[in-house]
C-alpha cells in the first residue's frame, strides 16, 4: 500500500527564508506531497509567500511546538517530515526522495545534516551534530525530524514548550521505537551562527542542553535565552 507525506514547516518572519525553500519543494507537490506552513503570527510577507506555494497554511499563537502540533492535527499524510524554513533538502528527484522517507524501515528518524555557511567552523558543528544524535537518538529540528503520522498520534506530540521541544518529542519517540538516521543529506542554514559568533553560539546552545539535561525547566530556558540573544 502506497504512504503519502507531509511536509510541515513552523514559520515566525522568515520572508526571506521561505521562497527558496517552497519552490524546491514544488515538485514534492507535484508527486502528491501535501505541503503545509503553519505561521505563529509573522508580521512580514511570509503568508503571502507561502500562499501560492503551500496546500495549507495555518495562523495561529507562536511557538514551534504549538505551531506543528497545529499542523498535524490536520496533515493527511502517513507520514510528516517537520522542516525548518532555513533548511534545503537534498538535490535529488522528487520519486527518490519520497521514496526514501516512506520506504523507512523504521517509525522516525533524520537525516545527516550540513550546515551552509563561510565560516570554517561550521562542518565541525555538523559533524558534531551528527555524531550525537546517532549516539544518543536524540536528534533537533536542524536535522529534518520525520515520523509516522500514528506514532506521532501516539505519543501525543511535541510538548507544548517553547524551547527544546525537539529534543523533548525524540524523548517520547525512542520510548516508543528506535529511529533512523536516511542516508541523505539535509542542509540547514548557519546564519545563527554567522549572526551571533560561531564560539558563543556553540557554547551557548551547549550550555542550554546541558542544563536541560539537568531538568531545568523549558519556561526558565526560554526566559533566559531570551536574556542572552
Amino acid at each position: 500500500m502506497s504512504q503519502s507525506l507531509s511536509i510541515i514547516i513552523p514559520v515566525l518572519n522568515e520572508a526571506e527564508a521561505l521562497p527558496s525553500l517552497l519552490e524546491s519543494l514544488q515538485p514534492l507537490r507535484a508527486a502528491g506531497v501535501e505541503v503545509i506552513v503553519s505561521d505563529g503570527g509573522s508580521s512580514d510577507c511570509s503568508r503571502a509567500i507561502a500562499d501560492p506555494l503551500t496546500d495549507v497554511i495555518l495562523e495561529g499563537e507562536i511557538g514551534r511546538s504549538a505551531q506543528m502540533n497545529a499542523a498535524a492535527k490536520v496533515a493527511k499524510g502517513d507520514w510528516l517530515l517537520f522542516l525548518h524554513a532555513d533548511s534545503v533538502l537534498p538535490a535529488i528527484s522528487a520519486q527518490t526522495f519520497i521514496q526514501s522517507l516512506v520506504g523507512c524501515q523504521a517509525q522516525w528518524g533524520w537525516f545527516r545534516v550540513l550546515i551552509a555557511g563561510r565560516h570554517p567552523g561550521l562542518m565541525l558543528t555538523a559533524w558534531l551534530m551528527n555524531r550525537r544524535s546517532k549516539w544518543t537518538s536524540i536528534a533537533t529540528g536542524d536535522q529534518g525530524l520525520f515520523v509516522r503520522n500514528s506514532l506521532f498520534r501516539s505519543c501525543e506530540g511535541f510538548p507544548e514548550q517553547l524551547l527544546m521541544e525537539d529534543i523533548a518529542l525524540c524523548r517520547r519517540l525512542k520510548r516508543l521505537a528506535q529511529p533512523e538516521v536516511l542516508q541523505l543529506t539535509l542542509t540547514t542554514s548557519g546564519r545563527r551562527w554567522e549572526q551571533q559568533g560561531w564560539l558563543a553560539t556553540v557554547l551557548k546552545m551547549s550550555w542550554f542542553r546541558a542544563v536541560y539535561w539537568l531538568g531545568v525547566s523549558p519556561t526558565t530556558l526560554h526566559r533566559w535565552y531570551q536574556n542572552v540573544r
